[in-house]
């Protein structure tokens, strides 16, 4: 029996292989991100009683009267309530430094000038602000959920963003609701997402579709005046994403910054006035916080962990406090999640019970000494409780009731005693220590005997337990299922190796050598070979390292720009210099000169990564000389890429009518993109319909270009006096053409204007390497076909992305698009994000099509389908497929090494979504180049039997 592959077990082995690779992605992804509570369940009147005591007996609180339950909570808290209403405003990617400054400093003075109301608060001491410290992922849902109920969600929360669910945890806005309160939220239609049926008013809007930076904000201000008169709500929630919006379409510094602010300034003087100052309406005392959600970085984007964009703001206007001077007001830190217990403890309801946070300091200042004591001991019991569910049993001996209730444990002296050793052992010292000196104030209080030293002794142990069991909670990650990790990579690992082997069993055939010889030194003995296997070995190696993760553009740019130096130098080396070099050796080092050339532009087009991002470059020096030379430059890139297109569908001398179609529809593409790019590049907020309505007939005549091309070019290309290789090979150079110069006029729309420079290198370089290839450099196929997938990569970072989350082009996937659409949206900014390796994986299609022309006078006339798909098509495809496994399996393997690490959530886990998205893109561009290329040959395969058949029977 022939042991030999045959066509259809490859198909079988590597879409199993495939399958495999998702199913143990799938496992280790949702085993690695778990997305669950600690604690079930919502926090009742057991929370105002000592966790360690014995419990009351049950009782539903769901059958007590909302006001009866109002005044339990009331009474059992010990707090005395100093507000009725409460005005949360939240406007959306505002930066807390716009507001408060930085490092001590007030913020730029056009940023001061936009909000003078805002700014006089602060001055006058009526306003407290605070830079809010937001965790990642810093976008809009996870934020919303931390701020209200004090626990730091799941990180595949920024998956979920686009496609909000109900929040089942305990949370404020639940805790108000069963105290009867009546809420209202106008603004971001995530709330209405994540609290249905919640809001007794509401009108919510799209917070994606942002290039609405106007009627956005206009639909929730339109309802404030008649929301300020009304005295029926307890809850009013605006949620403003106009400056958002802004962030996103020009970065920090666009133009329409100052004057949105403006208008949030404006909003903060109108409620101040009305809901605060006028008491006309006798509606009860309200508590206006303005807050953001996260920040944003200098284009105006968000959801990594540097400093801008965890930079959120918290505001709290109409909350007596001692601070009466400027400095004091604006230069104080917190953390968003600490705004969930203060609120719970200032409204006189539960604190959540997943909640990580603690109370903001000097916001309880205008409350009375056992006041605000009490409401420390509140906010400890409820950390202490999340701990009794993280830490054993054993650490709680020698507590009892007692020892909360007075501070005199067993096995302990009253003497407060100096905290060391483990942080779990240092936090049960550090409560104990604050519960002892509480008890001490108490009973010294009876004896009114107590002094402001005592008082301040006790607020500070509680300080001291509340912030160090804060960090420890906020960084403790949840139990993982180790089996299910386990699994996953093990399937992972799996599916490595069916890769792999699959491909050394081409490889044999593809070289005609014995298999045994195939995995011998000396095939690894050829340079370029040893330096594609090094790439890997080395990103491997990498990839422990956070530092490098960060700037992993290095990596790939100096691989790529090496790769073109070996090139050179075998180029080099192959010619004879006594006999002077010919026209075919001046052609091939010139191309690879211009490889090494535009491999430098693209590099220095963007200072990528995330540390040294201000340092100069291309793009920045082409911003700062002005938008005019940005203009001219898409517009020449575009031009050169509708010349270059046009050459390449020619190229082959192709006389037929369906090629001259294809280079008409592309031609008029290629001026549509002109169009847009000269009428409505300034109009970044796409207010102008015309931009819309032409962005929508560029994808259609994209589409038919492409779609059009690959259907009908395998039916007209047969000629009777080339080889089927010849013909099989043109057609799917023609169709490979059709696919890359589509997808560059594309990007041309989709990408940022400043991209359109690295867009036509892109191209020009892999028209040079479909030349060189078609030229023998005396390169292996799979090392020219690995080379591209390197390239590909290197171009992912030159159009300005990186392993952060903040990099991603949210403009972008709105062009053409005049409603909010989370499918196409989501579409759209995959397509922009991999714009550079789905179009080296496309020009996969020009490769193969130039390989079978170039060796078609080798093949035999009855040369067989399935072998021809199995060398020609199997063997390029499995190299790309190999080389995302072993990356994939290798970072999964590194992730799960540093679960503890303390980057493992701001480094390690943004750049696995980004290996799990690569992998999508090289499913998705290795199935297209499948399709592609089986479609064409098996229609070329048919006509050429049918014209085989016509020929014998005349």
């Amino acid at each position: 029996m022939s042991t030999e592959m045959t066509c259809t077990r490859l198909t079988i082995l590597t879409v199993a292989g495939i399958l495999l690779q998702i199913i143990g992605l799938s496992i280790f992804v949702f085993g690695f991100f778990p997305v669950k509570p600690t604690l079930s369940g919502v926090s009742g009147s057991e929370s105002y009683r000592h966790p360690l005591c014995d419990p009351a007996p049950n009782t539903n609180e769901s059958e007590i009267h909302r006001e009866k339950l109002r005044l339990l909570y009331q009474e059992s808290s010990g707090i005395s309530s100093r507000y009725d209403r409460l005005i949360l405003m939240v406007i959306d990617g505002l930066p807390g430094e716009f507001v408060l400054g930085k490092d001590g400093q007030p913020p730029w003075k056009v940023w001061k000038e936009s909000m003078p109301y805002t700014q006089s608060l602060l001055a006058n001491g009526d306003a407290i602000g605070y830079h809010a410290k937001a965790a990642p992922p810093t976008v809009t849902m996870p934020r919303l959920k931390a701020m209200v109920s004090g626990a730091i969600g799941g990180f595949l929360d920024v998956a979920f963003n686009f496609n909000t669910q109900a929040l089942l945890d305990d949370n404020l806005l639940g805790q108000f609701l069963r105290i009867g309160w009546k809420m209202v939220m106008l603004g971001d239609e995530t709330w209405i997402k994540l609290f249905p049926g919640l809001f007794m008013r509401h009108d919510g809007v799209s917070s994606f579709f942002v290039k609405d930076t106007v009627q956005v904000d206009k639909n929730v201000s339109r309802h404030l005046p008649n929301e300020l008169n009304n005295d029926d709500w307890n809850l009013l929630i605006l949620h403003y994403l106009g400056l958002d919006h802004v962030g996103h379409t020009g970065g920090r510094n666009s133009p329409l910054m100052a004057s949105k602010l403006k208008e949030m300034d404006d909003v903060v003087r109108t409620m101040h006035s009305r809901a605060m100052v006028d008491r006309s309406h006798d509606q009860g005392r309200t508590l206006l916080i303005v807050v953001s959600d996260h920040g944003m970085t200098e284009n105006g984007n968000h959801g990594g962990s540097s400093y801008e964009e965890t930079d959120s703001l918290m505001l709290f206007i109409g909350l007596s406090s001692n601070i009466s001077d400027y400095a004091g007001a604006t230069n104080t830190l917190a953390f968003q999640v600490d705004l969930t217990p203060t609120l719970a403890l200032l409204f006189g309801v539960p604190i959540p019970k997943n909640n990580v946070g603690v109370l903001v300091p000097g916001t309880l200042n205008s409350l009375r000494d056992f006041e605000q004591l009490r409401a420390l001991e509140l906010n400890s019991w409820q950390l202490l409780r999340l701990m009794q569910a993280q830490l054993p049993s054993s650490f709680f001996v020698g507590f009892s009731c007692k020892c909360f209730l007075d501070g005199i444990c067993e096995g302990f002296d009253s003497d407060i005693s100096e905290c060391s050793g483990d942080k779990e052992k240092q936090l049960i010292c550090l409560f104990r220590n604050a519960a002892v000196l509480h008890g001490d104030w108490k009973s010294k209080k009876l004896t009114e005997s107590s002094s402001a030293e005592d008082f301040s002794r006790a607020l500070d142990a509680y300080n001291a337990f509340l912030k160090t069991a804060s960090e420890w909670l906020a960084s403790k990650t949840t139990e993982k299922p180790v089996f299910l990790l386990g699994l996953g990579v093990s399937a992972m690992l799996l599916s490595c190796v069916v890769c792999a082997t699959l491909f050394l069993s081409l490889f044999k055939e593809v070289y005609n050598e014995p298999k045994d010889q195939v995995c011998s030194l000396k095939y690894l003995l050829n340079l370029e070979e040893v330096f594609i296997l090094a790439v890997l070995l080395i990103l491997v190696v990498s990839m422990g390292s956070s530092s490098m993760v960060e700037e992993e553009h290095y990596i790939w740019h100096f691989m790529v720009s090496t790769f073109y130096l070996l090139l050179l130098f075998k180029t080099v080396k192959s010619f004879s210099f006594s006999k002077g070099l010919n026209s075919l050796g001046e052609y091939k080092i010139g191309s690879i000169f211009l490889l090494l050339i535009s491999g430098r532009l693209l590099r220095g087009w963007h200072q990528g990564g995330v540390n040294w991002t201000y340092f100069p470059d291309i793009s920045k020096w082409l911003e700062q000389a002005g938008g005019s030379y940005v203009k001219w430059i898409q517009l020449i890139s575009t031009f050169l890429v509708i010349g270059l297109g046009l050459f390449t569908l020619f190229r082959r001398g192709s006389k037929r009518k369906c090629v001259y179609i294809q280079a008409f529809v592309f031609s008029i593409c290629g001026f549509l993109v002109m169009l847009h790019a000269w009428r409505y590049q300034g109009d970044i907020f796409g207010t102008d319909n015309g931009a819309t309505v032409t962005a929508k007939v560029i994808y259609l005549l994209l589409s038919i270009s492409a779609v059009g091309g690959a259907l009908v070019l395998p039916w007209s290309m047969l000629n009777k006096d080339e080889s089927f290789l010849a013909i099989a090979g043109d057609c799917l150079y023609m169709i490979g053409s059709a696919y890359v110069l589509c997808w560059c006029l594309l990007q041309l729309l989709l990408q940022q204007p400043i991209n359109s420079g690295p867009i036509l290198l892109l191209l020009i370089q892999i028209l040079v390497v479909s030349f060189l290839s078609s030229k023998d450099v005396q390169v292996n196929e799979w090392v020219e076909i690995a080379a591209l997938y390197y390239m590909g990569m290197a171009g992912h970072f030159a159009l300005g992305n990186s392993n952060t989350l903040a990099t991603i082009d949210v403009a972008g996937a709105f062009i053409g698009i005049s409603s909010h659409s989370t499918i196409l949206s989501g579409i759209l900014m995959f397509m922009i994000t991999y714009a550079s390796p789905l179009l080296f994986l496309l020009s996969l299609v020009m490769y193969i099509g130039g390989k079978l022309r170039k060796h078609s006078h080798l093949a035999h006339s009855d040369t067989d389908l399935g072998q021809l798909l199995k060398l020609k098509l199997g063997f390029p495809c499995l190299v790309p497929l190999c080389i995302n496994s072993i990356l994939l399996t290798a970072y999964t393997v590194v992730l799960l090494l540093m679960r503890n690490h303390l980057f493992v959530w701001s480094v390690f886990s943004p750049k696995y979504l980004y290996v799990c998205a690569t992998t999508v893109c090289t499913y998705v561009g290795v199935c297209i180049v499948a399709v592609t290329v089986a479609y064409a040959l098996s229609v070329t395969t048919f006509l050429r039997s049918k014209t085989q058949q016509l020929v014998v029977d005349s």
